[in-house]
């Protein structure tokens, strides 16, 4: 488990500025470790109920989770060290005026912090639902999910095969003993006149999801494969983060009400971590940014006209690739003998 720094000088300002009473020296690191173990715990936990192939996700979670954490208790020592309480300064030529900007600055903070702890969520949600898309594993997890559904429809059908020609399922050597004898309960509580171990509308469904399963797999490939491109605009530019998956765009300077509700109604979310308003990078993203006029590109163009889809782009690299001199002809048909 990595632990990172945090500013005991910061922090002991921060007290002496709030407090009469020491400050412990040392206090401020014990808490931060304090919670990054309690973090560290859960992880632990999640990963004994998951599949190995998450515990890679867990362990980034929880170092983002660390990190994070102490650049958030680091930057609340140092808003809480620029303007001391009333009960030291005393209420005579009380800065009024900097001590509602410091109260303000920590209301951004605190509502940052729960966004960190929020992280603890997604640590115990990982690995219990469905593959997210901006999982940098998702392909991989979901071959593994073909191949899992493919070879249960195989044995569906050859088990099947094997009752139709034995009229029994004993000695079957596709299944288990425990197996054998669920499906023959199964059969026997059946309504139907002529109950097979394996009915029909289960070999339907689950083929179904095998090609569900397929078009997720083409679909996530693609979006792995394209070239979201940024642009700038009036008043600020925007971002395509592939490694945090987010769209997000920087404002120079605080945008208006009706700016902020716009972004709002389009999905847009304020990170106050990274002081952008982001949502995830998708083409619903793509698409809500096409009618934003707030973030329309400098060159006029609509976002989506920006992004290089990769059939085009494999196309133009692959032209590149291969030198005109070295172009193959269409092969020519196998002349008869």
């Amino acid at each position: 488990m990595k632990y990172y720094p945090i500013n005991e000088a910061a922090a002991r300002r921060a007290k002496e500025m709030s407090s009469f009473s020491d400050y412990k020296e040392g206090s401020a690191t014990a808490e931060y470790r304090a919670m990054v173990d309690k973090a560290a715990s859960v992880a632990e936990r999640q990963k004994a109920k998951v599949d190995p192939m998450y515990h890679e996700k867990i362990d980034s979670l929880l170092d983002t989770y660390a990190r994070k954490l102490a650049e958030n208790m680091n930057h609340g020592f140092a808003i809480d060290a620029r303007v001391p309480s009333v009960m030291i300064a005393g209420p005579a030529n009380f800065p009024v005026r900097q001590k509602e900007k410091q109260v303000q600055a920590s209301r951004a903070n605190i509502e940052e912090w729960r966004h960190i702890q929020g992280l603890l969520d997604k640590i115990r949600s990982t690995g219990m639902g469905g593959i997210s898309a901006d999982d940098p594993a998702a392909v991989e997890k979901l071959q593994k999910k073909l191949e899992s559904l493919e070879r249960s429809q195989l044995i569906m059908k050859e088990v099947n095969a094997y009752y139709r020609k034995h009229g029994t399922l004993d000695d079957c050597a596709l299944l288990s003993p425990d197996q054998i004898e669920r499906l023959k309960s199964s059969m026997a509580a059946s309504w139907r006149s002529s109950p097979k171990p394996f009915e029909s509308y289960q070999l339907t469904n689950n083929n179904a999801e095998i090609r569900r399963i397929k078009a997720r797999i083409e679909e996530v490939s693609k979006r792995a494969e394209q070239d979201f491109s940024g642009w700038e605009f009036d008043g600020g530019h925007v971002e395509m983060n592939r490694e945090d998956n987010r769209l997000q765009v920087f404002f120079d300077g605080k945008p208006d009400e009706a700016t902020r509700t716009e972004l709002k109604i389009s999905g847009f979310r304020w990170a106050p971590s990274v002081g952008a308003w982001q949502r995830q990078l998708t083409d619903n993203a793509i698409r809500a940014a096409d009618r934003l006029e707030c973030i329309r590109p400098l060159s006029g163009e609509k976002p989506s006209q920006l992004q290089k889809k990769p059939s085009i782009l494999k196309a133009v690299q692959e032209h590149v690739a291969e030198p005109p001199g070295e172009r193959h002809p269409p092969a020519k048909k196998e002349q008869e003998r």
